[in-house]
């Protein structure tokens, strides 16, 4: 994503500059290992920067890790993300020991966990700890059986569907906080109203995270291909892609149902941002923000990189054991790169009816071309496009809902026929 464009400084960049670093971080305690073999998946491979192999974080880079996250970062609630590949295959001892960390530095400061893992290994010790610790757990679960066995396979190629559901009816039982996170890709499509009848049954909050990636084949035999940058000779679009106009459709059905019935009821990320958005006010996720860079990738040997979508090495920004997390954050490369977020979109993007909705959405779908053929275009604007034509009217609705004092969900009486 990297820009030739020159830097102009916005007053909220500058306001940004001056204050206090306030920043988040995604820590990768054992790296990309993990105990499926999705398809999709673009951190599987980053294991081959480390030539293979990535060991379990040890308690000595965590206690530096946890020190240096509670004490770098300006704001009084600290949030801790712990992802992969599978974070659970790091041990519930790890995790142990991070909770005496996080109480032994945490000061006056108050600390929150969420996790994301592919549900294989969740059983009622980790239910447990995950209750008694807060923590809000992630879980990926892609759809009816059919759309989720089609890409999300355990490494021996079995499918996943019943052991994942098996989890989420688990943490459920057991009182555990969690939302279902759930790939809209090439199965998906025509699908929308399906899925979201599907996944509404057994969860309320849904992040629904679209698919659109470039592959290399190897010359390996079984070797799974290598997502690439789509700027890569020899790079295609991965026959799992989702198209843009599949994925608008996908979340106009998906909205259609949900502001009938389940407004206030269930949640659905990109609606959350989107009426965010539509009311001025900061979405709560990157993707839909002017700027960037605020959220720190730490890997599981203490290298830290720019975001979790850019784990590059041109993207690493050093190393916790030479140079602290807040340094990092505040050298002008990671500002740079947040800036560019927004000053590496083409004009037409920036003069769109939409941009203060979308903001040009991730710089990792920032490979298609303007009319002009200027780079860096969202190759789902086709898609976004649809889907805030077709939510206008009832955003607008639930803004003036809103500033009048009265809850969103009387959308749902307008919106009777």
């Amino acid at each position: 994503m990297k820009s030739n464009k020159r830097n102009n400084y916005s007053l909220t960049d500058v306001a940004k500059m001056r204050r206090l670093p306030t920043f988040a971080t995604m820590v990768k305690p054992i790296g990309s290992a993990c105990n499926l073999d999705c398809n999709y998946c673009y951190y599987r491979d980053k294991s081959e920067i480390y030539g293979g192999a990535m060991p379990r974080m040890s308690h000595e880079l965590l206690e530096e890790y946890i020190k240096q996250y509670i004490q770098g970062a300006s704001q009084q609630h600290i949030t801790f993300c712990w992802h992969g590949g599978e974070p659970l295959l790091a041990g519930l001892p790890f995790f142990q020991k991070a909770m005496e960390l996080q109480q032994k530095y945490s000061g006056d400061k108050t600390i929150e966990n969420t996790l994301q893992t592919n549900g294989i290994l969740v059983n009622k010790e980790w239910c447990e700890f995950f209750r008694n610790n807060n923590f809000l757990v992630g879980i990926s679960l892609d759809g009816p059986q059919d759309i989720h066995d089609a890409f999300r396979k355990d490494c021996g190629g079995a499918p996943t569907f019943e052991r994942v559901l098996k989890s989420v009816k688990l943490m459920a039982q057991c009182g555990v906080e969690y939302n279902i996170l759930a790939t809209v890709n090439k199965r998906s499509e025509g699908r929308g109203s399906e899925v979201y009848d599907f996944l509404t049954k057994h969860g309320n909050f849904i992040q629904f995270l679209p698919v659109v990636e470039y592959v290399r084949m190897r010359t390996v035999e079984n070797k799974r291909p290598l997502i690439v940058s789509p700027d890569e000779e020899d790079a295609v679009e991965a026959p799992w892609s989702v198209s843009a106009k599949g994925y608008g459709d996908f979340m106009c059905d998906v909205f259609d149902c949900w502001v009938k019935h389940d407004v206030g009821r269930k949640f659905v990320q990109l609606f959350d941002v989107t009426l965010a958005n539509w009311c001025g006010v900061q979405p709560g996720l990157c993707s839909f923000c002017e700027t960037c860079g605020d959220g720190l990738v730490v890997e599981h040997n203490g290298d830290v990189y720019s975001c979790d979508h850019f784990v590059y090495p041109e993207y690493k920004l050093g190393n916790i054991k030479e140079k602290s997390i807040a340094q990092m954050y505040g050298s002008d490369e990671q500002q740079s790169f947040g800036r560019d977020k927004r000053e590496a979109l083409p004009l037409e993007c920036k003069r769109c009816n939409y941009y203060f909705l979308c903001r040009g959405e991730c710089p990792k779908h920032r490979f298609g071309y303007a009319a002009n053929g200027e780079p860096y275009k969202n190759v789902l604007c086709e898609g976004y496009k649809n889907f805030f034509r077709h939510t206008d009217p009832y955003m607008r609705h639930m803004k003036m809902l809103l500033d009048k004092g009265e809850p969103a969900s009387l959308i749902m009486q307008w919106n009777k026929p």
